[in-house]
């Protein structure tokens, strides 16, 4: 009976034995399948990035910049992954190869014999494995190299050399690098090398850490004297590199090499590469000799040394011969280093002019307004709420948060407009319209450019108002703009800086409806027109696989499901300007502004292009985003730069982008930057030359801001050439705070038509600041520079330095203009009501001769989500006088003490005879109601002067011109007369300070 039953079990494990392996069979099926699909799913991703990447460098034509890039990223990993790779394998298998036969018993051979016998089977795929792992990482490192080894390529000489090796600078910039990579990737080998070879020893008894005598295997002493040797030998390469890195080593005093530096670190430096290449000699023929004795005295030499030839030794002579006396030990040094950083910034051609402001208010009321007739009092950080409610059209639409400023010529006159592009703003969409099918192919681009002109006059420049004087907007009138071309402009706007991350466009026939929202041309009114993107940008994503990858790239599966996507379809992707421009030129700093203008009938995004490196001899070295801070800044990453210090800097490249079908083009600027010459080498095609430039693009080109930031940040030290007065820091000046920004930053520079005070009636387009002393509020200098690229004194920049530290600088002059009783007076109204006041930018200018500050007050009501800035008044301080008034006339006649009244005393008929047209003021008039009326007779025939000017007849208008200075000049004689009589201004006008 039992062995019934046992035969009766025995079947019954055997029926269960195949079942109970079933659940650990699934569960290797479910890992396996799983593994296979994450991999899968990786390897998809990755290759849709690839693929959509190539077809939009298709798209915008730089095919060249992507094959490039990719083959030579690919390139540098798989030579240094291979390289490593093989390096440590063959160290591996050489080290498995002499492995000692007969292992001495020990405990700790006890110990490693189960660690071999489970390495030994798999011993093969252990040393592939780990061979690979490591040059992955090599050959992902390498990759990253791609600047320093291109520059390495292609780069050529900069035509001057440094002061103290006498190496071309093109050295530094282009070879040092990529020698540097070199020298420590050799290392690198040899550690990794040296480590694997070692376990590998230790782990088959070539190395025996527990034994007294024979501790390390002959084969093991020779394989590791020889990585040891490659190491330190590598070693004494990079200290002579090293050498070279003093001349752009930052230090505590200045950017390059110091007395220290020459004096004990340079000797140092030789002393440690000749005594590492010693050492690696003796590790060498310790091949033959078997001993560790000398290569281990010469390793401990070289270690001593480095600490007291290379750390002790210079911080005594820092102390001890050059603290005492270090004026006098580093003055040539200093010397070398603000000749470099002058070079290296382009501050060496500023000019420097002396100049002696007024200060009491002087000059001829007409005289005055008609040199600041240009003057922007439209803010353009201010106004963007203003732009927001009254041109914004659909809630839908914005503008930039700052606005940009460019010029136009309106018949003859060159005027200055704060603009921006109305784009499509997402987050204004009703949430419940938030779908696949509203955010991706029915909203998709903005609309037109909103344009006012800066100076708040109307289209005829010659009537002053407190309210925006649009140049381009949305009612029929305000096509200012639009009227300079004959057939209008494109005004649909797909790529800008708010513009969707992707898009897709394009109807499925050409009798099919139109599905894109349009806002149409200024002055329309229908609220449902539609448009269909016919442009050339985009990419096609018609058939399937396009529309696979792009549902991977996107994650969106409606790429696949939606009828929207179909045969005709293009997708628009990568869209704000700077993101297109750096994606094609990685190897250039797109400057953080991107400014729209509109030429040869399209919007275009302009933007600037910037080469620059950290390894320029002996220039001062510089955060660039501490360089161009200020109220005004973007919150900017500089992405393509490999490191955020700069020493060398040049606006290389003027940028364009299409704002309709995103066309992207490079053009020359600086032709003699050696860095543009090395990248065009490297990308060659994808820089057009500088002649390719249109004269209508070459009208609206514009020196860069963020350049201009970093010279004035630089400029405030280094206009100072003589190394004592420059170590002592007495004449050191700084780019003032803004006094109106809500946290300390600096002044922002702004865009102003300029006259030169030493040529009296040359306005140029200009980007201004000033400085004022380190650490003091008065002000020590006017700085411009030309923007207009059109003239031939394109850049240069000027200084004028006011010798004289009794004129306050912009802190003080605002702490002025809030406390004058005037003022005050005129903004109680702001103190006590329901208005804020908002202060504008506060523009520094020369005028006649002196300096006058102008200050745009803005009112906005508190509590409204519909309020907006509208300008209320206007400051002026010039001379010892602050006004105030409705508009820039009133407060200049308020600073000179008179009352203009523009509605009274009309143009008198002119007797004839020369000198005629004048009337005589009644004998019963106070001297300011003379005054008054003699300006109000010379804006009459200003007024008239400028009609006639339009009108082309330039002799009456020039007779017009006479006959206003002549009121002006009696105006003026009759104010001077009541200032030495005693009189004053009529009370309450002209506060002084």
């Amino acid at each position: 009976m039992s062995d019934v039953f046992d035969e009766g079990d025995e079947k019954g494990r055997a029926a269960q034995r195949p079942q109970a392996d079933v659940a650990p069979r699934r569960s290797r099926a479910l890992l396996i399948t799983a593994g296979v699909l994450i991999v899968g799913f990786f390897a998809l991703t990755t290759f849709s990035a690839f693929w959509t990447d190539k077809r939009w460098f298709d798209e915008v034509g730089f095919e060249k910049v992507f094959t490039t890039l990719i083959w030579t990223r690919v390139g540098l990993f798989t030579f240094f992954a291979l390289l490593m790779a093989a390096f440590v394998g063959v160290n591996m298998a050489l080290a498995y190869r002499f492995r000692p036969l007969f292992r001495m018993p020990s405990p700790e051979q006890t110990g490693l014999d189960r660690y071999r016998q489970a390495v030994t089977p798999i011993r093969v795929w252990l040393l592939v494995g780990t061979s690979l792992l490591l040059g992955l990482f090599a050959g992902t490192s390498a990759s990253g190299q791609w600047r320093q080894f291109m520059l390495w390529r292609n780069g050529g000489e900069f035509g001057s050399e440094d002061k103290y090796f006498k190496q071309d600078i093109g050295f530094y910039v282009f070879d040092l690098p990529w020698l540097h990579y070199l020298v420590d990737s050799l290392m690198a080998f040899a550690i990794v090398g040296l480590l694997m070879a070692a376990l590998v020893h230790y782990l088959y008894g070539g190395i025996q850490l527990q034994t007294r005598h024979d501790r390390v295997s002959g084969a093991a002493q020779v394989q590791l004297s020889v990585m040891l040797g490659i190491f330190v030998l590598a070693k004494a390469a990079d200290y002579w590199l090293d050498r070279f890195d003093l001349v752009t080593d930052s230090g505590q005093l200045i950017t390059g090499m110091t007395y220290t530096d020459k004096e004990a670190v340079l000797p140092g430096k030789n002393i440690l590469m000749g005594i590492a290449v010693i050492c690696a000699i003796l590790l060498f023929l310790n091949v033959w000799r078997r001993t560790w004795m000398l290569p281990g005295v010469g390793l401990a030499l070289l270690a001593l040394s480095a600490v007291l030839i290379g750390m002790i030794w210079p911080a005594i002579v820092q102390q001890f011969r050059v603290n005492p006396s270090e004026p006098d030990r580093e003055a040539p040094f200093i010397k070398a280093n603000i000749d470099s950083t002058r070079a290296a910034y382009d501050l060496e051609d500023i000019e420097v002019e002396p100049f002696s402001p007024q200060l009491t208010a002087t000059g001829e009321l007409a005289d005055l307004e008609a040199q600041t007739s240009s003057v922007p009092l439209v803010d353009p950080q201010v106004v963007n709420q203003t732009f927001e409610q009254v041109q914004q059209v659909r809630a839908y639409y914005s503008v930039a948060d700052v606005l940009d400023v460019d010029r136009y010529d309106f018949d003859g006159d060159d005027r200055a407009l704060v603009l921006g592009v109305r784009e499509l703003d997402q987050s204004g969409i009703n949430e419940s319209d938030r779908n696949w099918n509203n955010l991706h192919t029915v909203y998709t681009h903005g609309n037109g450019m909103i344009a006012a002109y800066a100076n708040q006059r109307g289209e005829d420049d010659t009537q002053e108002t407190s309210d925006l004087q649009w140049a381009e907007g949305q009612q029929a009138d305000e096509t200012a703009l639009t009227d300079l071309f004959e057939d209008g402009y494109e005004s649909r706007v797909y790529y800008g800086e708010l513009s969707p991350s992707y898009s897709v466009v394009g109807k499925p026939s050409s009798d099919a409806g139109d599905v894109e929202l349009d806002l149409g041309n200024p002055g329309s009114t229908d609220e449902g027109q539609t448009t269909t993107y016919d442009g050339e940008g985009g990419v096609p994503v018609g058939d399937v696989f396009s529309k696979l990858m792009y549902a991977v790239r996107f994650g969106e599966p409606n790429f696949l499901l939606s009828g929207r996507v179909h045969e005709n379809s293009r997708v628009l992707y990568h869209r704000t300007p700077q993101e297109r421009i750096e994606r094609v030129a990685p190897w250039l700093t797109v400057d953080s502004d991107a400014y729209p203008a509109v030429i040869d009938g399209r919007i275009v995004w302009i933007l600037d292009g910037y080469t620059s490196t950290d390894r320029y001899p002996q220039a001062q070295a510089e955060s660039l985003e501490t360089m161009t801070e200020d109220s005004l800044a973007p919150d900017n990453v500089f992405g393509t730069l490999p490191t955020d210090e700069v020493n060398y800097m040049r606006n290389a490249v003027k940028a364009t982008v299409d704002a309709y079908d995103g066309t992207v083009r490079l053009y020359e600027w600086d032709e003699e930057d050696p860095l543009l010459k090395a990248w065009s080498e490297a990308f060659p095609g994808t820089v057009l030359e500088k002649s390719e430039i249109s004269e209508e693009l070459m009208e609206h080109l514009r020196y860069p801001e963020d350049l201009f930031k970093v010279q004035r940040y630089q400029f405030a030290r280094y206009h100072v050439t003589d190394p004592g007065e420059f170590y002592q820091n007495n004449d050191r000046w700084e780019v003032p705070e803004d006094p109106y920004a809500s946290a300390p930053t600096y002044q922002p520079p702004y865009r102003l038509f300029v006259d030169d005070p030493t040529i009296p009636g040359d306005e140029t387009w200009s980007l201004t600041s000033v400085f004022t002393p380190y650490q003091k509020n008065n002000l020590a200098a006017f700085v411009s520079v030309n923007s207009d690229a059109t003239s031939d004194d394109y850049g240069r920049m000027r200084a004028l330095q006011l010798p004289n530290e009794q004129t306050p600088g912009p802190g003080l002059i605002a702490n002025e203009m809030a406390n004058s009783d005037n003022v005050r007076r005129e903004l109680q109204a702001f103190n006590l009501g329901e208005i804020d006041p908002t202060f504008g930018n506060l523009l520094t200018m020369p005028v006649n001769e002196g300096l006058m500050y102008v200050q745009p007050v803005y009112a906005v009501r508190q509590e409204s989500e519909a309020s907006y800035p509208i300008l209320q008044f206007v400051i002026v301080s010039y001379g010892d006088s602050v006004g105030i008034g409705d508009s820039l006339v009133e407060a200049l006649a308020d600073v000179l003490g008179v009352d203009v009244d523009e509605g009274a005393d009309p143009l008198p008929e002119e007797p004839p005879g020369e000198g005629g047209g004048q009337q005589d003021p009644p004998d019963n008039q106070t001297r300011e109601e003379q005054i008054a009326s003699l300006l109000r007779q010379a804006q009459a025939a200003f007024d008239a002067a400028d009609a006639a000017y339009r009108a082309g007849d330039p002799v009456e208008a020039a007779r017009q011109q006479a006959r206003a200075q002549r009121f002006v000049s009696e105006a003026v004689t009759l104010y001077d007369e009541g200032r030495a009589g005693g009189g004053g201004a009529t009370e309450g006008t002209g506060s002084g300070r």
